[in-house]
């Protein structure tokens, strides 16, 4: 695009990322590459639309005219385990913007973990499904008891979990997803921040400004070298060259850099140079994967899934780390297992049967005041008697093994005789045993309004709290016991 045309559209690029360790609301804005703003809700909404059209139109044309809608499907959407419950919520309502569901459909959507998905696909494979240390033929045990950790690597984040197999096939989860932000993203990011180095005297912000599709074009080309291990060369087009030329010979941006040599259009960039790219993130995964193996844990594999598993540098450098002691699998195309494994998940969600909680999750209750025990600013007269308001009931702990379908539930008391509806928050917390509510390092995720029955009717008016956690979202229901009336939990994050 040219010109006025140009500047009317909006170029996003890596967007995904904009969603980790964010606070998440509705107006949450992300930026383009020319510095034009638009909400993170619509960009992912119209990315998720273009998908299901194109995938609709595609079904449609194979199936004789014979019209199907988005509701005739399962869709089944993949993200990082290491998001936080609001990033995944933010998802699901990309995807209902998008008219992929619709309101009483909810179920036609399956949120699936990518790498929870990747160790689905990968139990599957044969042993020459398998890249593996010179070329020994191994496939991953099914034996019950067998324990491995899965590592995603991905574009922007690594996710890391760790499986072991039961008896049936299914899966449970043995330690709590962790990972971070060093993805393959990582490795780009220093490529261009060294031809920034190269092409001083302001010729590559020049260049990225003028020509940025150029700019794009270079940085596809080299996610597909670094993969591998060798020196390698990039073609300088003739733009930057022109740009370059303006300044100073071109020989000369190159004299006092070590790694990089120019030679008739192309730059040629030494192996140790390209290894050097990859110290920052390799760091990162090495020290998120000796975290977990210093738990008391029976690990024999290591799976690398995910597109920047293709990376030889990636595969050499955790066989030198973990090769001694455990085996090391990434599959032939690691990338693909991802999306093959989220449609056998969407299948049999039931497959991971449990799974470890990251949070401490509880209710906001009222307790009868004991000035010796409770806060003096907490303390609410109602009906006469006196309560302390905002006590975190816990219904789940951090770290505690949960079924997929496994709910909690609570009852929960209205105090005030005038009451007409009762307010059910839900808050987490990485601590265990949190006091109030409103304690440090405790968040609000959620909230729902219960209308209750007539006093007349019922004196003794109760709400049933269930909470559903075994699945890859959490979902929450309040019941008022004398008249059914049912409410379910609509995550907020912020105002959304």
């Amino acid at each position: 695009m040219r010109g006025e045309e140009a500047k009317r559209h909006y170029f996003f690029g890596e967007f995904k990322m904009a969603l980790y360790g964010k606070d998440l609301n509705k107006d949450l804005k992300i930026k383009a590459t020319n510095n034009k703003e638009m909400t993170a809700l619509k960009v992912f909404t119209e990315s998720l639309r273009f998908l299901k059209d194109d995938a609709l139109r595609t079904i449609g044309s194979t199936t004789s005219g014979v019209p199907f809608k988005a509701s005739d499907f399962t869709w089944v959407l993949t993200v990082p385990a290491i998001w936080n419950p609001s990033a995944k919520q933010f998802m699901r309502e990309a995807a209902t913007q998008a008219g992929i569901i619709t309101e009483g459909d909810d179920d036609n959507l399956v949120i699936a973990l990518e790498p929870e998905a990747a160790s689905v696909w990968c139990k599957k494979l044969p042993a020459d499904g398998f890249i593996t240390k010179n070329h020994s033929r191994d496939s991953l045990d099914q034996t019950p008891g067998t324990q491995y950790i899965i590592v995603d690597c991905g574009g922007g984040t690594i996710d890391i979990t760790v499986h072991k197999v039961l008896g049936g096939g299914v899966l449970k989860e043995l330690h709590k997803a962790s990972g971070n932000n060093m993805g393959g993203q990582t490795v780009d990011r220093k490529f261009k921040e060294f031809l920034r180095e190269i092409f001083t005297d302001g010729v590559w912000d020049e260049y990225e400004e003028k020509y940025p599709s150029e700019v794009q074009k270079m940085m596809y080309d080299f996610t597909c070298l670094k993969k591998v291990d060798e020196d390698i060369q990039i073609t300088c087009s003739f733009n930057l060259g022109k740009l370059a030329q303006k300044k100073k010979d071109i020989e000369t941006f190159f004299e006092s850099i070590e790694g990089a040599s120019w030679n008739e259009g192309v730059i040629k960039i030494s192996k140790k140079k390209l290894r050097s790219f990859f110290d920052e993130s390799l760091q990162g995964i090495t020290q998120s994967l000796r975290e977990i193996l210093k738990e008391d844990l029976d690990i024999r594999y290591i799976l690398l899934v995910g597109g920047f598993a293709e990376s030889q540098i990636l595969r050499q450098h955790i066989n030198k780390e973990f090769g001694e002691e455990y085996k090391i699998l990434c599959p032939v195309r690691p990338q693909e297992v991802i999306l093959k494994g989220a449609v056998e998940f969407g299948r049999n969600p039931k497959i991971v049967a449990f799974r470890k909680t990251r949070f401490t999750y509880g209710v906001a209750v009222l307790r009868r005041f004991d000035e010796f025990e409770h806060k003096q600013e907490k303390k609410l007269t109602a009906d006469g008697k006196e309560w302390c308001q905002d006590i975190f009931k816990i219904l789940l702990e951090e770290g505690e093994d949960v079924g997929w379908d496994e709910t909690r539930e609570h009852l929960l008391n209205a105090v005030d005789p005038q009451q007409k509806e009762m307010s059910v928050r839900l808050f987490k917390t990485e601590r265990k045993n949190p006091r109030y509510v409103d304690d440090w390092g405790v968040e609000e995720v959620g909230s729902f309004t219960v209308k209750l029955c007539d006093p007349e009717r019922n004196k003794e008016r109760k709400v049933k709290v269930e909470l559903k956690f075994g699945s890859t979202e959490i979902t929450a229901t309040g019941t008022d016991l004398s008249t059914g009336e049912k409410r379910s939990l609509k995550f907020e994050f912020n105002n959304f």
